[in-house]
């Protein structure tokens, strides 16, 4: 089932500031950014290690474009820290089918395209003891030749 801790997202203020304290502090470099407007948030990965299963562990930074973004209401109500956490899995569709068979509330009704091509869902907080857990199938154990395009949405659990 879950393999790994694929990352770990933590909502703040001003991204460029919080990636500038895990350089200085520990060393993390930034792999990956972009944005999605969709959703209304600005990120970065900050790679921490690689996996066998072809994934690799992250912290997650993410930043809100705009007040309305799941994100943005999350800050707002809770100021900056650890918003989710995210297992990494071979197999998001059938984990998340598994794991809904087992009561908890799965956020959407397939799979979506996540950051760095991967394949995502979330899970409802109040399902998993107060945690918004995510569960990603990162792009090289789903996409032949490669990741596809896309970006992370962060779902807001008030909406379900």
């Amino acid at each position: 089932m879950l393999t790994r801790i694929d990352h770990i997202g933590i909502a703040c203020f001003d991204l460029d500031a919080t990636v500038e304290f895990y350089r200085a502090t520990y060393g993390f470099q930034v792999s990956h950014t972009e944005v999605n407007e969709e959703q209304g948030v600005r990120e970065a990965m900050l790679k921490i290690s690689g996996t066998s299963d072809g994934g690799a562990s992250y912290l997650q930074l993410l930043e809100p474009t705009r007040e309305d973004s799941a994100v943005g209401k999350w800050l707002a109500k809770n100021g900056e820290g650890v918003h989710h956490i995210a297992f990494g899995t071979a197999d998001v569709d059938a984990d998340a089918a598994d794991i809904r068979g087992k009561g908890v509330r799965v956020l959407y009704d397939e799979p979506r395209t996540g950051s760095m091509g991967s394949r995502i869902t979330f899970l409802h907080p109040k399902d998993c003891h107060g945690v918004l857990t995510e569960l990603v199938t990162a792009a090289a154990a789903h996409a032949p030749g490669g990741a596809a395009d896309g970006a992370r949405e962060i779902q807001d659990p008030q909406d379900h």
